[in-house]
């Protein structure tokens, strides 16, 4: 695959919810780390896009083929993560909201075994909302405000409490990002704001015991500058990451019972 600076991607999968869902899409909403704080190495490109009624299969088999064939982790390609939503299932807002269609590359080969996404509850809409609207970057469509109703933020913390079991059962297998989001998960509980997971970090650093510092704080660098295909954890760094993970849970614990 020829390298893909973040412009052309970005053009690119707009391009295709064009080509997929035509007058049927509302909005195209840029969201996450490219709005916020800049692609890191191995961020995903986060696109919301709302839309006036639920896919076909047909429609879901295009966009679905057509982001396999745009995101990724090689040959110069950046995951993308896409979600789209019915604009009636989440405007009135209601809780738990519910997904058209998700893609994220850690999902490739469910698809592969299993045909494109389907309608399900999802939680996280809660957070991508949020983010959608205050980032305020349509790439198609009109303004995110316009399409989408402000979540309550006791709704945001009900999605972020929500997707910790599915976090602390991948604590082994994808380190990085289990350690940065829990992160977020806990500053977002105490400030009210969904922050990038190195504004977390931060946040986080300045409240944790000297001792369980190290573990988000490689977390953190490896975030800013490296790909996954360069991460390291070494063997002192793997044993602390069981007792950090427990002192940012009891952190999200205090948090949650204000």
């Amino acid at each position: 695959m020829a390298e893909t600076g973040p412009m052309d991607l970005i053009g690119d999968i707009t391009r295709l919810v064009d080509d997929v869902l035509g007058p049927d899409a509302l909005g195209v909403y840029l969201h996450g780390s490219a709005v916020s704080g800049g692609l890191k190495p191995a961020s995903d490109l986060d696109v919301l896009v709302v839309s006036r009624r639920t896919m076909d299969d047909g429609r879901r088999r295009r966009l679905l083929d057509g982001l396999l064939a745009r995101s990724g982790f090689s040959g110069g390609a950046r995951p993308v993560e896409l979600t789209v939503v019915v604009q009636s299932r989440v405007r009135p807002w209601r809780f738990p909201p519910t997904g058209d269609f998700l893609y994220g590359e850690w999902m490739r080969d469910e698809f592969a075994a299993g045909g494109p996404p389907r309608p399900a509850t999802m939680p996280d809409l809660a957070l991508i909302v949020t983010m959608a609207l205050a980032g305020d970057r349509p790439l198609a469509g009109r303004p995110p405000a316009q399409v989408l109703d402000p979540v309550p933020h006791a709704d945001v913390v009900r999605a972020s409490v929500a997707g910790i079991p599915d976090l602390l059962a991948e604590v082994d297998t994808d380190t990085r990002n289990v350690v940065l989001t829990l992160a977020r998960v806990w500053a977002t509980l105490a400030t009210g704001e969904v922050m990038t997971k190195d504004a977390a970090a931060e946040w986080a650093l300045a409240r944790l015991p000297q001792e369980h510092r190290p573990v988000l704080s490689h977390a953190r660098d490896l975030y800013l500058h490296r790909r996954y295909s360069e991460e390291v954890w070494s063997d002192e760094l793997r044993a602390r990451v069981g007792p950090h993970v427990e002192a940012v849970l009891a952190g999200i614990d205090r948090s949650t019972s204000r």
